[in-house]
This record gives C-alpha cells, structure tokens and sequence, in this order.
C-alpha cells in the first residue's frame, strides 16, 4: 500500500484533487466532523497522513511517507533527502524581502549592514544576504513577521508572499523576490527505485495530470 503525505492548510485542497484525479480519493480529510489525521483512500490502494507542511519532508525523508506535496519553500528551507519529481504549478507565491513603506529603502542593498532581518526563512535568508555580502542579524520568528519592522524589532523581513495583501495592510513594501515557490511532488528515494508497491506508475499519473493543467 501506498502512503502519501499531504499538506495541512492551503496546499491541501488542491492536493487532495490531484490525487483524486489519478485514482487515489482522500476527501475525507475535508470533513471537518472528524479530526482523522490517517485514513484509508476509497479504492483501498493507499493511505493518507494529514501532517503540517513543514513536516511533510520529514515523513518522505524518514520512510513513513512513499510520496509527497510540499512548497518548493519548504524543500529549499530544509533542504531534505528527498527524490525531487515534479512540479505540480499550484500554490504560487515567493520568497520576498520587505520593508515599512517609508522607510525610503530601495533595494536590499541599501539595508544597513549589521541591521536585524525578522524571518521564519532563517537559512534562506541567511544564504540571500551572504549572496549580497551584507552582514545581518538574522531573527528567527515563527509567526507574525510583518510585526518585526512595525514593532522596530527588525529593520526588514524574509517572508512568503502570495497576494501581498498582509504586507500593504501593515504598510511593508517588497524590495528583492529572492525565489518563486509552487507545489512539488516529493518521493523517498529508495522507495522511487525500487517501485515499491507499484509508486512509478502513480507518480507517472500524477506528473501526467499536473503537466496538462500547467499547459492548458
């Protein structure tokens, strides 16, 4: 049997369709009666596990998980030992730079060295301003960055950005897009050669149904 890891939040929907649209139907994770985080698919092929995005790398790298969707945010965040198989072209958004509105800033660069970055991206982060040779603080955070320049905590911050809704509500501007993120497809390695319990030909469904809709 085959078990896939699928991403609580924005991702999940449109997971569970892709999936659905192959065969493999975890529905039942959009009933909100029920708080099951493992079930079975209605055909019986393969089981689901509803675990946060953040951790679906882990559950893929570790062996619980044959397959996985995850931002391609969270794989350059945590950089796992995982098989990278597609991208799914859903769940848009990017990797951004910000700053208060006013603050006159017009680019990274012109961040004063040693100034302090708020982040959940520490290590993307870290790796943008070293590309820049910029010497920052980089603080870790783990939700609410936009508060890090209002509070005057941080001068600027790495966040994710879709719509840019939150950043104009708290009056934060983009000033550098340091990388675009969309859904991929993850496998556990060994699982990928071997074709454990037939995963080549649902990878290969999948990878089919997802380049139709990129090209339609």
């Amino acid at each position: 049997m085959i078990t896939v890891a699928l991403p609580k939040g924005s991702l999940l929907k449109e997971s569970i369709r892709l999936f659905k649209s192959v065969g493999l139907d975890f529905s039942g994770f959009l009933d909100n009666s029920h708080r099951q985080l493992q079930l079975a698919d209605s055909s019986g092929q393969a089981k689901g596990l509803l675990v946060r995005a953040q951790d679906v790398p882990v559950y893929v790298e570790y062996g619980q998980a044959h397959l996985g969707i995850v931002g391609y945010d969270v794989l350059r965040e945590k950089q796992p030992k995982v098989a990278h198989l597609a991208d799914l072209g859903f769940g848009g958004c990017h990797l951004s730079v910000a700053v208060e509105s006013n603050s006159g800033y017009q680019s990274a660069v012109d961040l004063p060295p040693h100034c302090r970055v708020a982040s959940k991206f520490v290590n993307s982060a870290r790796q943008y301003f070293q590309s820049l040779d910029l010497p920052v603080e980089i603080v870790p955070l783990s939700g609410s960055v936009e508060l890090g320049p209002i509070t005057g905590m941080s001068e600027a911050i790495v966040d994710l950005v879709s719509t840019g809704r939150t950043l104009k509500e708290n009056n934060l501007t983009e000033l550098e897009v340091l990388y675009y993120s969309t859904a991929r497809l993850i496998a556990h390695p060994l699982s990928y050669r071997l074709n454990d319990s037939g995963l080549n030909e649902v990878i290969e469904k999948i990878r089919s149904e997802s380049q139709a809709k990129i090209s339609a």
